[in-house]
C-alpha cells in the first residue's frame, strides 16, 4: 500500500507561482513512475505531467491552450520521497484539484493516462484569480 499526500495548493493571483509537493510512503519510491493530474469544475480529470522512476524522464501535456509545458516543471526528490509540481506564471486557467499519483505496478500502460496509475492522493486546490 503506498500513501500519497499533496500539499502546497493555494489561492493565488494570476502570474504568481506556486510548488506543489506529493509525499510518498514506501520503501521503493525511486521506482515508481509519478504523475500529476487536474481536474476542473465540470471537466475530465487531465494529465498534466509525469516523471519517470527509471531515469528521470519527464512528460509534459501535450498542447492545449495554453501549454503547461515551459511554466510547469515536475520534479523528484528520491531521499525524500517526494515528487514536486512547480507551477509558474499560474493563469486562471489552471484553477483544478491537483492529483498526485504513483505507477508502482509499471505495467507499461503510458504514464499520460490516468490508468498507468495505481495509488492517488486526496488532491490539493489551486485556484488562480485574475
Amino acid at each position: 500500500q503506498v500513501q500519497l499526500v499533496e500539499s502546497g495548493g493555494g489561492l493565488v493571483q494570476a502570474g504568481a507561482s506556486l510548488r506543489l509537493s506529493c509525499a510518498a510512503s514506501g520503501r521503493t519510491f525511486s521506482s515508481y513512475n509519478m504523475g500529476w493530474f487536474r481536474q476542473a469544475p465540470g471537466k475530465e480529470r487531465e494529465f498534466v505531467a509525469a516523471i519517470l522512476g527509471s531515469r528521470g524522464f519527464t512528460y509534459y501535456a501535450p498542447s492545449y491552450a495554453p501549454s503547461v509545458k515551459g511554466r510547469f516543471t515536475i520534479s523528484r526528490d528520491n531521499a525524500k520521497n517526494t515528487v514536486y509540481l512547480q507551477m509558474n506564471s499560474l493563469k486562471p486557467e489552471d484553477t483544478a484539484v491537483y492529483y498526485c499519483a504513483a505507477d508502482v505496478v509499471r505495467t507499461g500502460v503510458p504514464v499520460t493516462s490516468d490508468m498507468a496509475y495505481d495509488y492517488w492522493g486526496q488532491g490539493t486546490q489551486v485556484t488562480v484569480s485574475s
